[in-house]
């Protein structure tokens, strides 16, 4: 059985529990929300794509 999630989604839990048990405080959690959307209009933006899907594709165990 394959259970298929997006990493938004997986993100987004993990931004919850941070909030919710380590004590971050939500304008923290936005501002870093932020700073994603300003890093992926920048040069970097490529490599953290293949990066990003080279440590799924590692997790999942379909790498090349």
């Amino acid at each position: 059985m394959t259970v298929s999630l997006p990493l938004v989604f997986v993100l987004g839990v993990i931004a919850w529990a941070a909030i919710k048990f380590l004590g971050i405080r939500l304008w923290v959690a936005v501002v870093i929300a932020l700073f994603g959307f300003w890093l992926s209009q920048t040069f970097l933006a490529g490599p953290i794509e293949s990066g990003t899907r080279s440590g799924v594709d590692v997790v999942n165990g379909t790498n090349d």
